[in-house]
């Protein structure tokens, strides 16, 4: 009986593993953080796309401005999915990435070695990616970014 009781209980642990919760960004908070993103970037004059990833990399929420060039809505796209793919900012990784020893991911599809590509995280969790396309530059991209998701970080923590 007491090996029966034993088995019992090491099928209810192994059980437990086999599951995990995870959290995720609403359609509603992925675009109140592209929304917010994309009006930093007009408060610096620029016109961009702006894209929100979910914690896999596939595109929540996708905002252009007017006058954003076309480029920019596949190009936003891949920072997020590169910063989610690579647990790291794009300009980070653009950084890394210049020495040959470090430059080998530089030719994998979608990904994006150019500043714009943040990470959405909060209480320790990775919810999703943000990537802007269409400043002048990936350092104005990455403010822009950063900017966007300051702006609604606390509705994250909440």
């Amino acid at each position: 009986m007491a090996a029966l009781c034993m088995l019992a209980n090491a099928s209810a642990v192994h059980a437990e593993d086999m599951t995990f919760t995870i959290r995720q960004l609403t359609p509603e908070t992925a675009l109140k953080l592209a929304k917010a993103t994309l009006e930093a970037c007009r408060a610096d004059g620029f016109q961009v796309s702006v894209a929100v990833a979910d914690r896999a990399g596939l595109v929540q929420v996708m905002l252009r401005d007017r006058f954003a060039g076309p480029h920019t809505i596949d190009v936003s796209a891949n920072k997020a999915w590169t910063a989610v793919s690579f647990k790291q900012d794009t300009l980070s990784i653009a950084k890394a990435t210049t020495s040959p020893e470090n430059a080998g991911q530089r030719h994998f599809p979608r990904f994006v070695a150019v500043g714009g590509g943040i990470l959405v995280e909060s209480a320790g969790s990775l919810l999703g990616g943000l990537g802007v396309s269409g400043a002048p530059g990936g350092e104005a991209d990455d403010r822009c970014a950063r900017i966007g998701l300051k702006a609604i970080q606390g509705d994250l923590d909440f």
